[in-house]
């Protein structure tokens, strides 16, 4: 069949399910109850190709914590996905849950997502918070709200974003958030499983969507017609739920879920499309064959990932370690694995990734976020029924 028929046969395309992203399988849901209580905090040591390196367990009990956030005072803001929000202390105290979070639909692997800071949280107290949102028949979608953070409740609590439409099944919300060094915030939002749907301008699945923080859409942006959603920023994304701003240019990266294979690092630019479905390294689940919309590895018009990996580590959460010439680590990029059960540590030259290298593997636990402290520790989360908040120490350079 000749592209121009390929496209429009896709494109009109009423996609099946799949199994779930390899890491996302194995996402185990467990009621409070089953929680054990906290071990006292451990410390160990690791070796990695550039030093020892230290790993301090700061909590434990959080059934599973999905996205971190470091606030100024040197505690933390932890979301579990079955719907409760977190404050844990630098010395590792964990905090009853934080009342007013949206009520959150927790199934499958949609529930309490991310969480941010605003840009002037010294002066706001903001934060926002990304999650499953309920919708009518069974239906759910992406979310993102803002709020005031207190001692122990949040306040002032908005809706700034929906993901339109909301559909059916538990799988694909994405999402990160990330704040640009102008103000607006990137959010990832995953295709819901319905492949062809991030092919789509009309609907907000597959995309990485930039917003103001009030929700408004910046004028920037890069579509302005009527018919398409003025919120997008780039389109073509199967399950992105990495991303970070590089230090170093401002550029705004994001990492995504592959099918079974092809998990992509991309740079995204304004209104460009990243691919999926019709373009991936990646192949049906249990066969490896290619799926119906696929015409390629590649293809003109469509943006190439910066790094792939032909076997998914199944990828979550990104953080630059960048400016700390006192760490081994200097100049590298951090990536959660689920699958492959690993912290991931790419070394930089400019946006080329010339080396790699998977921490932890002694703990055989599922990364989940990572984020670095001015002083250049990390800060980790494994994705369990009991998962923990994990400090790391660099090795010295």
């Amino acid at each position: 069949m000749p592209r121009p028929q390929i496209f429009a046969f896709h494109l009109a395309l009423a996609c099946g399910l799949l199994a779930p992203a390899s890491g996302e399988a194995a996402t185990p849901r467990t009621r409070v109850s089953e929680v054990a209580p906290a071990p006292d905090p451990a410390s160990a040591t690791y070796p990695s190709a550039l030093g020892d390196y230290q790993v301090d367990t700061l909590a434990s009990g959080l059934v599973n914590p999905w996205g971190l956030a470091l606030l100024p005072d040197g505690s933390m803001l932890v979301t579990e996905r079955p719907g409760r929000l977190r404050r844990v202390s630098a010395a590792g105290a964990l905090s009853e849950p934080i009342t007013g979070v949206p009520q959150v639909w927790a199934s499958g692997q949609g529930g309490l997502l991310d969480v941010a800071l605003s840009p002037d949280f010294a002066t706001d107290q903001r934060i926002f918070l990304s999650y499953a949102e309920a919708g009518p028949n069974a239906t759910a979608g992406t979310a993102v709200a803002r709020a005031t953070l207190g001692a122990t409740s949040l306040s002032n609590v908005e809706v700034i974003f929906r993901q339109e439409p909301k559909l059916t099944g538990g799988n694909h919300f994405g999402s990160r958030l990330t704040f640009a060094p102008d103000g607006n915030l990137f959010v990832t939002v995953g295709e819901r499983f319905d492949r062809i749907r991030a092919q789509r301008l009309d609907g907000l699945q597959g995309k990485v969507v930039r917003i103001a923080p009030d929700g408004s859409i910046p004028r920037s942006n890069p579509f302005r017609t009527p018919r398409i959603k003025r919120a997008i920023w780039s389109y073509g994304h199967r399950n992105p739920q990495a991303a970070a701003i590089d230090p170093r240019t401002g550029k705004y990266w994001e990492a995504e879920h592959g099918p079974q294979g092809g998990d992509e690092i991309n740079i995204p630019q304004a209104g460009r499309n990243y691919g999926w479905p019709l373009t991936s390294h990646g192949g049906e689940y249990g066969s490896g064959a290619p799926y119906p919309e696929w015409i390629g590895e590649t293809a003109p018009g469509i943006e190439a990932p910066i790094h792939v990996w032909e076997q998914s580590p199944a990828l979550s959460g990104m953080a630059f370690l960048i400016n700390q010439p006192a760490s081994a680590w200097n100049n590298s990029l951090f990536l959660g694995a689920l699958a492959a059960q690993r912290l991931i540590r790419l070394t930089l030259d400019g946006d080329a990734i010339v080396g790699e290298e998977r921490l932890l593997p002694e703990l055989n636990a599922r990364i989940r976020d990572v984020r670095v402290a001015p002083d250049g520790r990390l800060y980790v989360l494994t994705d369990a029924a009991n998962g923990r908040l994990l400090r790391i120490t660099p090795p010295a350079g």
